[in-house]
């Protein structure tokens, strides 16, 4: 039989090595770091996207010169200086985390230099009117700034590389989204389904204090307020509930499958003219994007957020006719993927499934509009990324829905296991896909 732990002894061996603190003190200082260039990357984010709506309302045809012109030259200088920050940043962090990745070629995935590197090509992407999305590139910015922890640990720290790619990577999200939990649960399950015992502790108040320093900035109010759903029951929302969950499965996975399909290439002319001329590619998705810019006013390009925050400002009501929005913002953000610029799909997709669930409330004239576009949101993000549980807390934590655990948690796993049967799961995917290009 294990004898039982003796406190006093192992309270003595605690405090009898201070190199071990020091190592502590060093993976806490450097989550903090980490949660400090969220910060910077959000702010920096929120004004070239503003920088962008200043010029479009001056100038409503600026976008159809800018955008094409600035998208090419984006992809132009990633090509040539940094291919490692294009896409999304989540499926760079799992090859980095991958055991069959050499030590040495980490670094072409998850740095310090590739965070920086991160934070203005998507900076520029905003600045060019592209539908992109800050939280997934906030995954390889938060896992580059901890990676750079272990030059200052001692050799017997027993921290591995591993565990501060997974911490960062939880701290880029949870501070993206301003949801500490949220990024402890990705952390699990998309990240690492496994942490060391002896360091798993340590590992989690990284994560903790990482997301607390985006907190301690924008305060602990939910993102989008709080969704009105005191009185709601199953039975009354159960109709437009599935229809939701089911449209947000269906078109989540489409999604996910366009994008798999962007990423490997296909055997059609306009990948073949990717591959042979990809900067006059990326001018002409920009100027496909511009075009969708010009018909919504802008609503349907940046990360989606304003727009989001306007339908729950507004219970609802659709400015434009109903699945407009949701398809035009669905097609600009394939767009804006497929040019290859940095970019992430969390916001997009966010907004993509509050678009869904007002045009589903307007079809059914349901006066829970609220609550139908927090199940969108919920559904469309779990139909894209396959991490229903991620998804359930991330909205939960953002629109303040405690009181409608069962409902996003059910949605988000019907519209999980739908788009299982429409696509292979992104993020891991497109990992695998890296990995056979990189051995």
């Amino acid at each position: 039989m294990k004898r039982q732990p003796d406190f006093l002894q192992n309270l003595r061996a605690e405090f009898a090595d201070g190199r071990q603190w020091v190592d502590r003190g060093v993976v806490i200082v450097f989550a903090v770091l980490a949660g400090l260039s969220i910060v910077g990357f959000t702010l920096l984010a929120d004004a070239t996207f503003g920088l962008y709506l200043a010029g479009r309302s001056a100038l409503w045809w600026a976008p159809l010169v800018w955008t094409p012109a600035m998208t090419a030259l984006i992809v132009w200088a990633v090509r040539r200086w940094a291919p490692g920050i294009a896409g999304s940043g989540v499926p760079q962090v799992l090859v980095a985390l991958a055991p069959e990745t050499p030590l040495a070629s980490r670094g072409s995935f998850a740095s310090l230099r590739l965070s920086l590197l991160k934070i203005l090509g998507v900076s520029g992407s905003l600045l060019a009117g592209l539908s992109v999305g800050r939280q997934g590139p906030s995954v390889q910015i938060g896992a580059g700034v901890m990676l750079a922890a272990r030059r200052w640990l001692s050799p017997n720290s027993g921290i591995s590389a591993r565990e501060l790619l997974v911490a960062g990577g939880a701290v880029g999200l949870a501070a993206a989204f301003n949801t500490p939990l949220g990024g402890i649960v990705f952390a699990i399950e998309e990240l690492s389904r496994k942490l060391q015992d002896r360091s798993s502790g340590l590992m989690l108040a990284a994560i903790v204090v990482g997301g607390l320093v985006s907190v301690s900035a924008f305060g602990s109010l939910s993102y989008f307020g709080r969704v009105k759903a005191d009185n709601l029951t199953w039975w009354n929302l159960i109709g437009p509930a599935l229809v939701v969950s089911a449209l947000a499965g269906l078109l989540g996975g489409l999604m996910s499958r366009l994008l798999l399909a962007s990423f490997t290439g296909l055997p059609d002319r306009f990948c073949a003219y990717r591959r042979k001329r990809p900067v006059a590619f990326a001018a002409a998705c920009g100027f496909v994007v511009a075009v969708i810019a010009v018909v919504t006013e802008g609503d349907a390009v940046g990360i989606g957020h304003h727009h989001t925050h306007a339908l729950l400002a507004a219970d609802g009501k659709l400015e434009q006719p109903p699945f407009v929005f949701t398809g035009l913002k669905f097609l600009a953000s394939w767009i804006s993927s497929w040019a290859g610029v940095p970019m992430g799909m969390f916001g997009p997709s966010l907004s993509i499934g509050a678009g869904l669930g007002a045009d589903v409330a307007w079809l059914f004239g349901s006066p829970h509009t609220a609550a139908l576009i927090a199940l969108g949101m919920c559904g469309f993000l779990a139909g894209v990324t396959q991490t229903p549980i991620t998804a359930m807390i991330i909205v939960m934590e953002m629109t303040d829905g405690h009181s409608m655990v069962l409902s996003l948690i059910t949605c988000a796993l019907l519209a999980s296991g739908i788009s299982r049967m429409i696509s292979r799961p992104l993020y891991s995917s497109m990992a695998a896909l890296m990995s056979a290009r990189l051995r």
